[in-house]
């Protein structure tokens, strides 16, 4: 069985802004990345995502390795797998349904079939579904729905994979 998932939702707002929400570090830090994320997501390059929800104790950071990126269309990365020693690959697209209308899908796929890659795979479609609510808020709002949401539910040992066999299942 391939082990993968897809989410999606619609944001009301025009594609180059939604898109320019989850390339640009600056504003990918103001509802995602909130520890920092070091660099655009240019092709070719490794960047690197830090979440800081528990003061103190910042996690990560995460090599994000950006595969593949057409502007207002599609931003596709690899990162290490839940358990370590391989990685999966994360597919974004952006499609203008409505002037002023975005679609965002974000799958991810690659994990080995295992019952504990299983259990990973729900924790990213979980994580994956939040961070599109949070790019909602954000664009059409303002609003940084991850403030707080985190607080004191993880520690940076909870991610540590090299060590305990987790990532960060809420990305």
């Amino acid at each position: 069985m391939e082990l993968k998932f897809q989410v999606q939702t619609k944001i009301q707002k025009p594609i180059d802004e939604v898109f320019d929400a989850v390339y640009n570090p600056q504003k990918l830090s103001g509802y995602f990345t909130n520890g920092g994320a070091s660099a655009p997501l240019d092709e070719g390059t490794t960047v690197e995502w830090t979440f800081a929800d528990t003061p103190g104790a910042e996690i990560g950071p995460f090599p994000v390795n950006v595969k593949e990126v057409v502007k207002n269309k599609s931003i596709a990365f690899e990162w290490e797998a839940s358990s370590g020693g391989y990685n999966t690959r994360v597919d974004m697209t952006f499609e203008e349904t409505d002037p002023g209308e975005t679609l965002v899908k974000i799958s991810e796929s690659g994990w080995k079939d295992a019952d504990k890659e299983l259990k990973d795979s729900y924790g990213n479609c979980m994580g994956w579904s939040q961070m599109l609510s949070a790019l909602k808020a954000y664009t059409e709002y303002g609003i940084d729905l991850r403030k707080g949401a985190y607080k004191g539910m993880y520690t940076p040992e909870d991610f540590d994979h090299k060590q305990k066999g987790s990532t960060p299942s809420e990305a």
